[in-house]
């Protein structure tokens, strides 16, 4: 199997901030559109090539376009085709029986990985709107991703560049193991509860 992020990242990583923005933003729409590509960890990549808050902030805006390109583009595409109702009724009999079934859900998955393709999910599912599924989503990025760079930022003021990258990973390396952990747990609840 490819590394899709290593290969955005030798594409776009040697055109300095400009190209590893577009790196950001692309790995972001790949993670919402195909397959999870961790886009945390290239989050604080781009972080370490200029570990300043102006640049924490153009990060930000940058997933934050990335996230609403990625969930958009595949809410239309699952607009536009027709989805086999057997499909529609599994995804909505899946959300219907997690503890939180509307929009809401979008701002959990963030943390609790439960629902892939968050755009595929708005669309087949009749209670829910576009426009309140986009804002649970961005609140949701916009808390996660302004701790991670938040937390960098910590690391950076706090200790020297090689130090300050190591804590810097490790710290997103334990976030996304809890984040999995997390989602994992909240599933075998949800199987436990179902059988």
């Amino acid at each position: 199997m490819f590394d899709v992020g290593e290969i955005v990242l030798s594409i776009f990583g040697p055109y300095g901030a400009a190209g590893l923005l577009l790196c950001v933003m692309i790995i972001f729409i790949i993670d919402a559109l195909i397959m999870p590509t961790l886009p945390e960890l290239f989050t604080v990549i781009a972080y370490m090539y200029d570990p300043s808050p102006e640049w924490a902030l153009m990060i930000m805006v940058t997933i934050l376009i990335g996230e609403i390109i990625g969930m958009t583009t595949l809410y239309l595409i699952v607009e536009k085709i027709t989805v086999p109702k057997k499909i529609q009724t599994i995804a909505t009999r899946y959300v219907n029986f997690l503890i939180i079934g509307d929009e809401k859900l979008l701002l959990i998955n963030r943390f609790a990985p439960m629902i892939p393709f968050a755009g595929a999910f708005v669309s087949m599912m009749d209670a829910w709107t576009y426009r309140r599924a986009l804002k649970y989503l961005l609140t949701g990025a916009l808390i996660k991703y302004g701790l991670v760079l938040l937390m960098s930022g910590f690391f950076f003021r706090i200790f020297s560049g090689p130090e300050a990258q190591m804590y810097t990973l490790s710290f997103v390396a334990v976030f996304i193991v809890i984040s999995l952990i997390y989602g994992g747990m909240r599933q075998r609840r949800i199987r436990k509860t179902a059988s």
